[in-house]
């Protein structure tokens, strides 16, 4: 009984120490970030306080806000910063159990997507936010005064920047669907015109209501599936790929 427990013991402490070493490159650029906390928020606050009207400013609700919002801001741009090098320990941990074709598909795959979420929240950051907060600051009732709260409007761009970042990870679920064989891209092609439509519901769904931010998110949707589709053909599993994986 010791000696399969041996591999399974092993593989348990490999993975503590590929965590142990994810969480300690977040603490790291965290504590060489964490100096910077208020500039950092002044960045991220940008988009809307060029868009507020004269006279007017963020502020905030929370005694500890002021100094907590911060702090929360720089602990996720931290995660974020080190998600290439949490990503190699993701790829060095499940990397000796994959197949060699496997390892020269999946690698790309792997570091492209964070890549692609960089961009969705670029996107977001330079393009959708001046379109949104123009928008919202304009709809304001008459005698409204336009005050934000800091707290409110991180946890509102940080879920602006996480469905972004999701949407713009198209290309690699395209891939995936094809590699796993739940469709091939000849399929997906041929459904062209539905994504099409779904893509624009969802920019409908995830900009404020006018067309103009809905088209920005949606073009860039429907071109990185595409993208994907195109890709998705040097993705696609052979049967003999799938023999010897049922032999092995």
């Amino acid at each position: 009984m010791s000696q399969p427990q041996q591999p399974l013991i092993s593989h348990l402490v490999e993975l503590r120490s590929r965590l142990l070493r994810a969480f300690a490159a977040i603490v790291l650029v965290f504590l060489a970030l964490v100096y910077f906390a208020n500039d950092i928020y002044s960045i991220l606050a940008e988009p809307l306080l060029r868009q507020l009207p004269a006279g007017t400013s963020m502020i905030a609700t929370g005694v500890a806000t002021p100094f907590l919002t911060p702090m929360k801001l720089t602990l996720i741009v931290a995660f974020f910063a080190a998600i290439p090098y949490v990503l190699y320990q993701v790829w060095a941990f499940i990397a000796p159990g994959l197949y060699k074709h496997e390892k020269r598909l999946i690698a790309p795959l792997v570091f492209s997507s964070a890549l692609l979420f960089y961009a969705g929240a670029a996107f977001a950051y330079f393009v959708v936010f001046p379109l949104a907060f123009g928008f919202f600051t304009k709809m304001a009732p008459e005698g409204v005064t336009i005050a934000t709260d800091i707290a409110s409007y991180l946890d509102f761009v940080l879920g602006l920047f996480v469905a972004f970042g999701i949407a713009f990870e198209i290309p690699i679920a395209t891939i995936l669907l094809c590699w796993t064989g739940v469709t091939t891209p000849k399929d997906l092609a041929g459904k062209r015109p539905y994504v099409v439509v779904v893509v624009f519901i969802v920019g409908m769904l995830l900009t404020p209501p006018d067309v103009i931010s809905q088209t920005l998110l949606a073009i860039p949707m429907w071109l990185l599936f595409e993208i994907g589709v195109f890709f998705a053909r040097f993705y696609v599993r052979e049967p003999h790929e799938d023999e010897e994986q049922d032999g092995a």
